[in-house]
């Protein structure tokens, strides 16, 4: 099996393709902070296709590892020994699949190493956009659209002399270069959160004034922070996808990925220092993310939700595996139908019933296997995102609240940690205070309902809703969650 590297790249086995261009001629313009799976998957890419035309070499990617952990430690460690490389395989739905060797990520930072030299890098004049994945939750904006400075964080950072957060390093960073005289970059989340780039400007202009009131006023004048919408499926790999994934290429890749064969990009065409050619390898870019946004997320991710809580505790492990239950496929169908599109205004030439039909293909693919804790992990922060806009909508319109209801039950009930057979799994939920958790698990089955998560729900004026979703907790330890969903005969 061939090993992988700048040096065997021309001798990987044929059915895999390679990066159509040298990669000795790119030289980095685009610096990207958490380089997870999805990064690797999506956006790497798309520039991965940039770097292929002419005049566009200057695009390549630094990655910027942001942890200090051993799963970090040994990402920078493989980036090194395989010279960034690494090979992807997109599965379509009929199994068929295709893998490629992507080049875009010629560098790689480890930042805990060395926070100074990594925020020299950043400052460097060849960089014009500062990217991002750090989760819904790593932003620190409240409901009321407020970056919460008091978070031990981000509290802590700003009093470093040498910052360690995603915010520190960048305005850090935008300090150099403005001193310099090189300008700003534009800074571009890539995270699932409704208008990101105003969540993004007022995170980073808030942190910035914080430190520094003149420098957050130039950074606030000066760098753009364009919306995006991200779309692609892209599942953690286990050891079992790593020997499987390289059986399939004959490329022995310590870091192999994989994704299903749909992908999209949507951007506002904001960028102070210049963008690439995005446009030509299959981009759209927009005045207006809004309507692309409300698609994406109060469809795709907040079914994905509505499907991984209550899956979690039917105890499946992976997406196709919960998709062959009649029971919840048919909660997902009226979801989509009868909670989620009557409150979407859908980008013109969108139909709101083909997009619905294709989520469930997507979801139905047998060949990525996302694994349902993985969805269902850090729902504290992925709810207020892809829920509350629908259930707001359903209360005050006074809807039939059934579907919703159960899937909040489900939540409350995936805090405790076991499923309905007594299987106990592990939460990841790192934006839940302990405070919070133990709402979740006292025995009033309500108090859970007072959690911020549903903040912004206004539950207070909705006592039926209340009242339902204790109801269908109480069903649900009683009876187990496969039981409930039949019960609602929706």
């Amino acid at each position: 099996m061939t090993a992988l590297s700048n040096a065997t790249l021309t001798t990987l086995p044929p059915l895999v393709l390679t990066p159509g261009y040298n990669r000795k001629e790119t030289t980095p313009g685009i610096a990207h902070l958490a380089v997870g799976n999805f990064h690797r998957a999506h956006q790497a890419l798309y520039i991965d296709r940039v770097l292929a035309r002419a005049g566009q070499q200057g695009w390549a990617i630094v990655g910027v590892g942001l942890r200090d952990n051993p799963r970090e430690s040994k990402r920078a460690t493989i980036m090194h020994e395989q010279d960034g490389l690494y090979t992807l395989t997109e599965f379509a739905t009929d199994g068929s699949h295709t893998t490629r060797a992507i080049g875009a990520i010629t560098e790689y930072v480890q930042a805990a190493k060395d926070r100074k030299a990594a925020i020299e890098r950043l400052a460097d004049p060849a960089i014009k956009i500062v990217s991002m994945t750090i989760t819904e939750g790593g932003y620190y904006v409240d409901a009321n659209g407020q970056f919460m400075l008091n978070t031990p964080a981000i509290a802590q950072d700003l009093q470093r002399s040498v910052p360690e957060t995603a915010f520190g390093l960048i305005t850090e960073a935008l300090r150099l270069r403005r001193e310099s005289g090189a300008g700003p970059f534009t800074v571009m989340t890539c995270d699932n959160l409704r208008d990101n780039g105003t969540v993004a400007r007022t995170a980073f202009c808030s942190y910035a004034t914080a430190r520094d009131a003149d420098l957050g006023a130039w950074i606030s004048e000066n760098v753009t922070f364009p919306s995006t919408m991200v779309d692609r499926i892209t599942p953690s790999v286990s050891a079992d996808d790593v020997a499987r994934l390289n059986a399939l290429s004959g490329v022995n890749d310590q870091m192999p990925l994989f994704a299903e064969d749909f992908t999209q990009w949507v951007i506002e065409d904001k960028f102070c220092a210049g963008r690439p050619e995005l446009e030509a390898v299959g981009v759209q870019f927009t005045d207006d993310v809004g309507p692309y946004e409300q698609v994406k997320l109060r469809m795709l991710n907040a079914s994905h939700s509505m499907l991984a809580l209550p899956g979690v505790l039917m105890a499946y492990d992976t997406v196709p595996d919960a998709m062959k239950d009649t029971a919840l496929v048919s909660l997902l169908e009226q979801f989509l139908a009868q909670d989620a599109s009557p409150f979407i205004t859908p980008p013109k030439g969108v139909s709101l019933p083909d997009y619905a039909r294709q989520v469930l293909d997507r979801f139905r693919n047998p060949a990525v296997g996302d694994q349902l804790l993985r969805i269902a992990s850090d729902s504290a922060s992925k709810l207020p995102v892809f829920w509350t806009d629908t259930v707001t909508g359903i209360l005050k319109a006074g809807k039939d609240h059934r579907r919703i209801a159960f899937g909040v039950a489900c939540f409350l009930e995936y805090l405790r940690g076991q499923t309905d057979n007594q299987k106990t799994y592990s939460l990841a939920e790192p934006a839940l205070t302990e405070e919070s958790k133990a709402l979740a698990l006292q025995n009033d089955p309500a108090a859970g309902l007072n959690m911020p998560v549903f903040a912004a729900w206004g539950l207070e004026q909705y006592p039926a809703f209340v009242k339902d979703v204790a109801a269908l907790r109480t069903a649900i330890r009683t009876t187990g969650a496969r039981t409930t969903l039949q019960g609602l005969s929706l």
